[in-house]
């Protein structure tokens, strides 16, 4: 099954929602005029693309459709699709993982799918010939590292893991020296999604940013954010947080086959200028997806 198809299953209920009021909208549009437009702004914001991503949306639509004085419905719907693409930042797909060993730092508060997303991940650059290291940073929520050991089980990924409580950076440390002596071509590296407050928790993400820093000076690393879907609006509020401090070269999107409002994918994209890098539509290994803006918005739309 290709992207389209899989994006399409995955949206299924963001389409529901959706679907019927844009199809009908379309259909019935034979020019510019206002309550068309406040309600599809309206539509937009109901499926969490936010005011902001939405008004701006919406008025760029305005514009065009004024300009070119469309008066089809099919015209309106390829305009807003070329619109909403080109709200969301451009980006290479994949990650750079050029360096051996490169280092992928995986952050994001507890319950938005961190330990799946990495052992998704570990999966698809296994089944690429990679070797693969898991260094189970999460020190501090019971049974994190005894998930991670069960992907890396899975998958045949190598793991370092520490005792409960023990400090994160410090396994880190030793998952980078474990790589170097076991010629891994990547280190994934699990992180912390609660501490007593948030400033103890971004110290902390600090610190493990500097042992990378210091062990693996040259190599090429991803900072990859995970946010649940399900959350909408709230997922857009932990992203502002984590970008303040962390460094984030891109956003995993989780559940999205669990929501009605996938639009918080554009609205993450356009707000924040952060590259969506993949997306979850489903449990299995093969539901975590590179992200295509276009075929994501034609999915969305179509």
């Amino acid at each position: 099954m290709g992207f389209f198809e899989k994006i399409r299953q995955g949206l299924a209920k963001t389409k529901k929602n959706m679907t019927a009021q844009l199809s009908g909208m379309f259909a019935s549009f034979t020019g510019a005029n206002e309550e068309f437009f406040e309600e599809l702004e309206e539509t937009l914001i109901m499926a969490d693309l936010g005011v902001e991503t939405s008004m701006e949306a919406v008025e760029r639509l305005r514009e065009v459709t004024r300009k070119e004085g469309y008066r089809r419905g099919e015209d309106i719907k390829n305009a807003l699709t070329e619109i909403l693409v080109d709200m969301m930042p451009e980006t290479e797909k994949g990650l750079r993982l050029e360096t051996k060993p490169s280092v992928i730092l995986v952050i994001g508060v507890n319950g938005v799918g961190k330990t799946t997303t990495i052992g998704k991940l570990a999966g698809r650059y296994i089944g690429e010939g990679k070797k693969v290291l898991l260094a189970a940073g999460d020190t501090f929520r019971a049974a994190a590292a005894e998930q991670l050991t069960v992907w890396a089980e899975r998958t045949g990924a190598d793991i370092v893991r520490h005792e409960e409580g023990s400090d994160p950076a410090s396994v880190v440390f030793d998952g980078i020296a474990a790589a170097k002596a076991r010629g891994a071509d990547i280190v994934i590296c699990d992180t912390a999604g609660r501490l007593h407050n948030k400033s103890n928790l971004m110290n902390e993400l600090n610190k493990i940013s500097r042992v990378i820093d210091r062990e693996l000076p040259d190599a090429d690393r991803e900072t990859l954010l995970v946010l649940d879907a399900t959350t909408g609006q709230n997922g857009l509020i932990q992203a502002k947080q984590f970008k303040e401090s962390a460094g984030i070269t891109g956003i995993v999107l989780t559940k999205l086959d669990g929501t009605a409002k996938g639009g918080i994918v554009i609205a993450i994209a356009d707000q924040l200028g952060l590259p969506v890098k993949y997306i979850g539509v489903g449990e299995g290994q093969d539901d975590l997806l590179e992200f295509d803006g276009r075929g994501f918005v034609e999915a969305l739309l179509q």
